[in-house]
Protein backbone atom coordinates (compact mmCIF):
# COMPACT_ATOMS: atom_id res chain seq x y z
CA UNK A 1 0.00 0.00 0.00
CA UNK A 2 1.35 3.38 -1.02
CA UNK A 3 0.78 6.27 1.36
CA UNK A 4 0.88 9.72 -0.21
CA UNK A 5 1.20 13.03 1.54
CA UNK A 6 -1.78 15.39 1.36
CA UNK A 7 -1.66 17.45 -1.81
CA UNK A 8 -0.44 21.04 -1.50
CA UNK A 9 -1.59 23.11 -4.47
CA UNK A 10 -0.51 26.70 -5.07
CA UNK A 11 -2.77 28.80 -7.28
CA UNK A 12 -1.19 31.95 -8.68
CA UNK A 13 -1.94 34.40 -11.49
CA UNK A 14 -0.78 33.11 -14.86
CA UNK A 15 2.30 34.83 -16.26
CA UNK A 16 4.13 34.55 -19.58
CA UNK A 17 6.75 32.32 -17.94
CA UNK A 18 4.03 29.71 -17.28
CA UNK A 19 2.96 29.38 -20.91
CA UNK A 20 5.31 26.54 -21.87
CA UNK A 21 3.76 24.34 -19.19
CA UNK A 22 0.26 25.60 -19.94
CA UNK A 23 0.69 24.78 -23.64
CA UNK A 24 1.94 21.29 -22.76
CA UNK A 25 -1.26 20.61 -20.80
CA UNK A 26 -3.36 22.31 -23.49
CA UNK A 27 -1.96 19.90 -26.09
CA UNK A 28 -2.69 16.92 -23.85
CA UNK A 29 -6.34 17.72 -23.18
CA UNK A 30 -7.70 19.54 -26.24
CA UNK A 31 -7.92 18.32 -29.84
CA UNK A 32 -7.43 21.90 -31.05
CA UNK A 33 -5.28 23.66 -28.44
CA UNK A 34 -5.02 27.40 -27.99
CA UNK A 35 -1.84 28.93 -29.41
CA UNK A 36 0.90 30.75 -27.55
CA UNK A 37 -0.20 34.02 -29.17
CA UNK A 38 -3.82 33.50 -28.11
CA UNK A 39 -2.78 33.04 -24.49
CA UNK A 40 -0.56 36.15 -24.74
CA UNK A 41 -3.45 38.22 -26.10
CA UNK A 42 -5.74 36.98 -23.30
CA UNK A 43 -3.12 37.78 -20.64
CA UNK A 44 -2.81 41.31 -22.05
CA UNK A 45 -6.53 42.00 -21.44
CA UNK A 46 -6.15 42.39 -17.67
CA UNK A 47 -9.18 44.63 -17.31
CA UNK A 48 -11.60 41.98 -18.55
CA UNK A 49 -9.70 38.68 -18.12
CA UNK A 50 -8.09 36.73 -15.30
CA UNK A 51 -6.00 33.58 -15.68
CA UNK A 52 -4.47 31.36 -13.01
CA UNK A 53 -2.20 28.32 -12.84
CA UNK A 54 -2.17 25.55 -10.25
CA UNK A 55 1.20 24.20 -9.14
CA UNK A 56 2.18 21.14 -7.17
CA UNK A 57 5.74 21.79 -6.11
CA UNK A 58 7.35 23.42 -9.12
CA UNK A 59 5.13 21.67 -11.66
CA UNK A 60 2.17 23.40 -13.26
CA UNK A 61 -0.68 20.88 -13.16
CA UNK A 62 -3.62 23.01 -14.32
CA UNK A 63 -4.86 26.41 -15.37
CA UNK A 64 -8.10 28.32 -15.77
CA UNK A 65 -9.42 31.68 -16.89
CA UNK A 66 -12.44 33.94 -16.96
CA UNK A 67 -13.67 36.79 -19.10
CA UNK A 68 -15.73 39.48 -17.36
CA UNK A 69 -18.47 41.55 -18.92
CA UNK A 70 -20.80 43.61 -16.76
CA UNK A 71 -21.99 41.39 -13.93
CA UNK A 72 -21.28 38.16 -15.86
CA UNK A 73 -18.13 36.05 -15.74
CA UNK A 74 -17.52 33.51 -18.50
CA UNK A 75 -15.15 30.61 -17.83
CA UNK A 76 -12.98 30.69 -20.95
CA UNK A 77 -10.86 27.67 -20.14
CA UNK A 78 -10.09 25.22 -17.39
CA UNK A 79 -7.76 22.27 -17.78
CA UNK A 80 -5.87 19.86 -15.57
CA UNK A 81 -2.94 17.66 -16.54
CA UNK A 82 -4.40 14.13 -16.95
CA UNK A 83 -1.81 12.85 -14.46
CA UNK A 84 -3.53 15.02 -11.83
CA UNK A 85 -7.17 14.33 -12.67
CA UNK A 86 -9.34 13.37 -9.70
CA UNK A 87 -7.07 15.24 -7.24
CA UNK A 88 -9.35 18.31 -6.78
CA UNK A 89 -7.13 20.60 -8.88
CA UNK A 90 -10.13 21.62 -11.01
CA UNK A 91 -12.17 22.37 -7.89
CA UNK A 92 -9.41 24.61 -6.55
CA UNK A 93 -9.12 26.46 -9.85
CA UNK A 94 -12.87 27.01 -10.07
CA UNK A 95 -12.91 28.32 -6.49
CA UNK A 96 -10.23 30.86 -7.41
CA UNK A 97 -12.06 31.87 -10.61
CA UNK A 98 -15.27 32.38 -8.65
CA UNK A 99 -13.53 34.50 -6.00
CA UNK A 100 -11.91 36.60 -8.72
CA UNK A 101 -15.26 37.01 -10.48
CA UNK A 102 -16.83 38.18 -7.23
CA UNK A 103 -13.96 40.57 -6.51
CA UNK A 104 -14.55 42.12 -9.93
CA UNK A 105 -18.28 42.56 -9.38
CA UNK A 106 -19.73 39.52 -11.15
CA UNK A 107 -23.09 38.18 -10.03
CA UNK A 108 -23.42 35.31 -12.51
CA UNK A 109 -21.08 32.81 -14.17
CA UNK A 110 -21.39 30.82 -17.36
CA UNK A 111 -19.43 28.27 -19.36
CA UNK A 112 -19.65 25.70 -22.13
CA UNK A 113 -18.64 22.09 -21.62
CA UNK A 114 -18.53 19.12 -23.97
CA UNK A 115 -21.66 16.99 -23.75
CA UNK A 116 -19.39 13.96 -23.31
CA UNK A 117 -17.43 15.46 -20.40
CA UNK A 118 -19.52 14.17 -17.51
CA UNK A 119 -16.73 14.61 -14.92
CA UNK A 120 -16.50 18.33 -15.68
CA UNK A 121 -20.29 18.68 -15.66
CA UNK A 122 -20.37 17.07 -12.21
CA UNK A 123 -17.76 19.56 -10.98
CA UNK A 124 -19.78 22.50 -12.32
CA UNK A 125 -22.99 21.19 -10.77
CA UNK A 126 -21.27 21.11 -7.36
CA UNK A 127 -20.72 24.85 -7.87
CA UNK A 128 -24.40 25.37 -8.61
CA UNK A 129 -24.14 25.55 -12.40
CA UNK A 130 -27.21 24.29 -14.21
CA UNK A 131 -27.74 23.52 -17.89
CA UNK A 132 -29.66 26.10 -19.93
CA UNK A 133 -29.12 24.93 -23.48
CA UNK A 134 -26.97 23.23 -26.08
CA UNK A 135 -24.75 24.82 -28.72
CA UNK A 136 -24.72 22.49 -31.73
CA UNK A 137 -21.27 21.63 -33.14
CA UNK A 138 -19.64 24.16 -30.81
CA UNK A 139 -16.44 22.12 -30.78
CA UNK A 140 -15.86 22.18 -34.52
CA UNK A 141 -12.77 19.96 -34.49
CA UNK A 142 -14.91 17.03 -33.30
CA UNK A 143 -18.42 18.28 -34.27
CA UNK A 144 -19.39 17.88 -30.63
CA UNK A 145 -22.16 19.87 -29.00
CA UNK A 146 -21.57 22.05 -25.95
CA UNK A 147 -23.78 22.15 -22.90
CA UNK A 148 -24.25 25.77 -21.78
CA UNK A 149 -24.36 26.12 -18.01
CA UNK A 150 -25.02 29.10 -15.73
CA UNK A 151 -24.96 29.84 -12.04
CA UNK A 152 -26.76 32.97 -10.82
CA UNK A 153 -26.52 35.13 -7.71
CA UNK A 154 -22.99 34.13 -6.76
CA UNK A 155 -22.84 37.29 -4.65
CA UNK A 156 -25.28 36.01 -2.00
CA UNK A 157 -24.58 34.67 1.50
CA UNK A 158 -25.98 31.27 0.45
CA UNK A 159 -23.49 31.01 -2.38
CA UNK A 160 -20.65 32.13 -0.08
CA UNK A 161 -21.64 29.27 2.23
CA UNK A 162 -21.51 26.83 -0.71
CA UNK A 163 -18.01 28.03 -1.62
CA UNK A 164 -16.87 27.72 1.99
CA UNK A 165 -18.23 24.16 2.17
CA UNK A 166 -16.45 23.24 -1.07
CA UNK A 167 -13.21 24.69 0.28
CA UNK A 168 -13.53 22.79 3.56
CA UNK A 169 -14.12 19.53 1.70
CA UNK A 170 -10.78 19.68 -0.10
CA UNK A 171 -8.04 17.34 1.09
CA UNK A 172 -4.59 18.77 1.53
CA UNK A 173 -3.98 22.50 1.27
CA UNK A 174 -4.49 25.29 -1.23
CA UNK A 175 -2.02 28.18 -1.11
CA UNK A 176 -2.89 31.54 -2.64
CA UNK A 177 -2.63 35.22 -1.84
CA UNK A 178 -5.84 35.75 0.12
CA UNK A 179 -5.34 39.50 -0.11
CA UNK A 180 -6.59 39.25 -3.71
CA UNK A 181 -10.09 38.55 -2.42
Amino acid sequence: MTVTAPLVVSVVPMRRRHLRSVLRIEALVYPRPWSHSLFLSELALRGSRAYFVARVGRDIVGYAGIMLSGDDAHVTTIAVDPAHHRHTVGTRLLLVLTREALARGARHMTLEVRLSNHAAQDLYRRFGFGPVGVRKNYYQETNEDALVMWVHEIDTPDYAALLAALERSLPGQTLYDERRW
